[in-house]
């Protein structure tokens, strides 16, 4: 069988997508199967001039926002690039952004499409300040569920909660199956180490939406408690400076690491102790599972798909978004019990092993696959 994994990112950019559909290749092996990725490189911008009509909604109501037109042009930069590069037949194509998949149907209409919706751009968007709720941009986007709906063979998300939140603009939200993200536990080695100081980690986009501005708070409430650790913050995005100067307003800028995008944060992330992100949303958050398979205790918010990885006080700790003191709380309490931190350690190891193998994304993904070979 004939597969084409449709990415939007190049594979070597950081995410959950990233994280596991490069490592399915390995699984899929011929002759029974063939996989194939591809992804629109960053480079190309401006080429596609191509009309772009939708079948369940006309997207010129939403033009006078330049957020739409940039969309809508990188729609035609993806169909220019797909048209230059894919000649050959597929027997199923799996697209993994709503872009890949509306192209992918425009141009193999006769060819089933898998489509794995990973994440809400239009709510990144509302939370990183960039849109408005109910705005132009927002309904545009949100608009976009219904023709995924109306194009795709079969649709996919990662999380029950976010299967909850497509439901409001799909006809059908029970055909919307879940298949959590997966990944490959050789490549997280955990490390027996002992660190007289605790270390923290949070490994993300330097975005609002990932909440490291309350995160910060919650440092400066520790150093106040006369606690003692050290923050590390893995990522590179456009708060950097933003965050960098909060530190510093705090007075923990000398408790704190900013070290930028790094490829294979994996590779040194056993050497930490907690890996703590306060995000305000998320549909999955691969980073928690991948965090838990080095051996880290977790701190988290109770939304979205971290909330489905963890049980308050079993493997993991969660509290509510927005709140610098719970979170300061929920960090004491793993800073200061050394026997609290390894057992929530601990018992994260073992449900990410169990739930969150690639192993197991690859039997659900070949049972679908496998429906639609001729």
């Amino acid at each position: 069988m004939k597969l084409l994994q449709a990415l939007f990112f190049p594979p070597e950019q950081p995410g959950g997508v990233s994280s596991m559909i490069p490592y399915l290749q390995d699984k899929f092996n011929p002759p029974e199967w063939e996989m194939e990725l591809f992804s629109l490189p960053k480079r190309i911008r401006g080429k596609g001039t191509d009309q772009i009509k939708f079948h369940t909604f006309d997207w010129h109501q939403y033009e006078k926002s330049s957020i739409v037109r940039k969309y809508i042009q990188t729609y035609r930069d993806y169909l220019w690039w797909t048209k230059l590069r894919l000649q050959q037949p597929y027997d199923l194509i799996h697209a993994h952004h709503p872009i890949a998949g509306l192209v992918m149907k425009e141009l193999y209409s006769d060819t089933p499409v898998v489509q794995s919706i990973h994440s809400s751009y239009e709510r990144e968007l509302i939370l990183n300040g960039r849109i408005k709720e109910g705005g132009l941009e927002h309904r545009f986007l949100c608009s976009l569920y219904k023709e995924l709906e109306y194009r795709s063979d079969r649709m996919l998300t990662v999380s029950q909660s976010f299967r909850e939140y497509l439901s409001p603009h799909v006809d059908h939200p029970e055909r919307i199956g879940v298949i959590r993200n997966g990944f490959d536990d050789t490549r997280f080695k955990p490390i027996p180490h002992h660190n007289e100081v605790v270390q923290l980690v949070a490994v993300c986009r330097l975005v609002p939406a990932k909440g490291l501005d309350v995160l910060l708070r919650a440092c400066a409430e520790l150093k106040k408690r006369g606690l003692s650790y050290v923050l590390h913050i893995i990522g590179d995005g456009p708060i950097r400076q933003e965050l960098e100067q909060l530190a510093e307003e705090l007075g923990i800028y000398d408790e704190t690491i900013f070290y930028g995008y790094t490829l294979h944060p994996e590779e040194f992330m056993p050497f930490f102790d907690i890996f703590v992100l306060p995000s305000r949303a998320e549909a999955f958050g691969s980073v928690f599972a991948e965090a838990a398979l080095c051996n880290l205790a977790l701190v988290g918010t109770n939304i979205g798909g971290i909330a489905e990885q963890i049980e308050d006080g079993v493997n993991g700790l969660l509290v509510q978004p927005e709140n610098h003191l719970a979170l300061a709380g929920a960090l004491e309490k793993v800073i200061t019990d050394t026997d609290l931190r390894c057992q929530l350690a601990e018992a994260g190891l073992d449900k990410a092993k169990s739930c969150y193998s690639l192993d197991r994304v690859v039997h659900e993904l070949k049972n679908i696959y496998l429906h639609y070979k001729r």
